[in-house]
């Protein structure tokens, strides 16, 4: 494999983990949505990318749910919630922000170093990718740790999932029944989270988590 072809591929998962801390970054629902949406499409260039180098038709279908689903519909419908629901725009951290990136870089730190390790008898494009992609999953759980707002942590979640993607293309692919199995998951799950969503918002006309700690210590 050429020396080009690594860079670009190691240059679409580093924008991923790079987009990942733009997303830790935001205080507003919007900006963190469009976020969510261009951290997908460099997935999607990312799997369309590993599909050439890898000679694997099988991932170009892979990058195509990945466009179509998680670049355009899941962050068109999270608007549509956040508008609908009235939600405020603003998202409270558990957190403060200047920590939080900290703890951020830590976790990739710890993610290199540690995945380096246990994969060095793997080719450079499997250790780097992995790597990478731990880093996106390490931080797409930190997104869901520190953000109180539901709707923040439904994109923490989508994005641990891109990660998870990004580790199978990046470990010379996954069968294709496994990435269309995942994908109607989420899609399952997506929904499934919408719903708890609108019930929350009717119940306790807001979705930050803290209103649900509330209730249960008054229940209680």
């Amino acid at each position: 494999m050429s020396a080009f072809s690594l860079d670009v591929a190691h240059m679409f998962a580093g924008g991923l983990v790079l987009v990942s801390f733009m997303m830790l970054y935001q205080d507003r629902l919007f900006p963190l949505i469009n976020a969510l949406s261009l951290h997908s499409f460099l997935l999607a260039l990312s799997v369309a990318w590993q599909a050439h180098i890898q000679n694997t038709p099988d991932l170009y279908v892979t990058a195509l749910i990945s466009i179509g689903f998680k670049t355009l519909a899941v962050p068109m419908a999270l608007r549509r919630m956040v508008e609908k629901m009235g939600l405020h725009r603003e998202i409270e951290a558990a957190v403060r922000t200047g920590l939080t990136m900290l703890v951020g870089i830590g976790l990739v730190g710890l993610s290199m170093d540690l995945m380096l390790r246990v994969t060095a008898g793997a080719s450079v494009l499997v250790r780097e990718d992995i790597a990478l992609a731990l880093s996106v999953v390490l931080l797409g759980l930190l997104i869901m740790v520190t953000r109180r707002n539901a709707i923040s942590q439904v994109i923490g979640f989508m994005s641990l999932e891109n990660g998870l993607i990004l580790a199978g293309t990046g470990a010379r692919g996954m069968p294709l029944v496994v990435e269309i199995s995942v994908a109607f998951s989420v899609l399952i799950a997506f929904i499934v989270i919408g719903i708890f969503l609108f019930r929350i918002r009717e119940r306790f006309d807001t979705v930050d988590v803290r209103a649900l700690d509330s209730f249960r210590g008054e229940r209680r």
